[in-house]
């Protein structure tokens, strides 16, 4: 069972999170502000945090950072009131892996919360299966039955990503600031180059497709 710290200073919502957590099938662990939740992960095995922002002691800010800063990569999902643009790319850059503002649709927190701890094994295993495909990241080879290929980085990085979430649509901005340099001048038509060559590279594999979502960007899409 996977045990989720939660850390929420409101005891509504702790007691609301836990209902949903133990529903749907998970330990759930409370902490009321940052401190009390850096001396759980002392003493406690801990998949996954759902975060608040504004707390008292240590807030959510913080404690993403301090744990960040000293190695930990545990999926933190953080949940907060604030809801503004800089508000999200603050959590993002100081660690978060995914940002939820309140009030919170439970069936998507959960949603999302099964898609960071997939995620998150994925990452510790380092290679992604999709049917008879495996990519596997420290070498950028994919295996299929019938060959074995390296791919030029960007080209595994891109169709790494894409595959560790099926179905979901990534903007060419999306994939450039997390692929590229964000200080590069390279346009977001390097991307559309290289889906062009995973397409052409890929075309005989029946275990997954690239498609172009008109207007947004692109999702890979496995073949059930």
């Amino acid at each position: 069972m996977y045990q989720i710290l939660v850390v929420e200073d409101d005891k509504n919502t702790r007691r609301l999170m836990s209902a949903v957590l133990t529903r749907t099938g998970y330990e759930p662990i409370m902490a009321e502000n940052g401190e009390e939740a850096l001396e759980i992960l002392d003493r406690k095995h801990i998949d996954l945090i759902v975060l608040d922002v504004m707390m008292p002691r240590m807030d959510g800010y913080e404690l993403t950072n301090t744990l960040r800063s000293n190695g930990c990569t545990l999926p933190i999902l953080m949940v907060t009131a604030r809801e503004t643009q800089e508000d999200k790319k603050r959590g993002f850059i100081i660690g978060a892996d995914d940002y939820m503002v309140k009030p919170v649709d439970e069936e998507e927190m959960v949603l999302r919360i099964s898609a960071l701890l997939r995620r998150s094994q994925i990452a510790g295993e380092r290679k992604l299966t999709v049917g008879k495909t495996t990519l596997i990241y420290d070498s950028m080879t994919v295996k299929t039955p019938d060959s074995v290929q390296e791919l030029p980085q960007k080209e595994f990085l891109l169709v790494y990503k894409l595959l560790s979430y099926p179905n979901k649509i990534f903007t060419r901005r999306q994939l450039m600031d997390e692929l590229w340099d964000t200080d590069s001048e390279s346009e977001e038509r390097t991307v559309d180059v290289h889906i062009s060559r995973v397409r052409e590279r890929f075309r005989g594999n029946n275990d997954f497709k690239i498609i172009t979502v008109r207007g947004l960007g692109y999702k890979a899409v496995p073949n059930r």
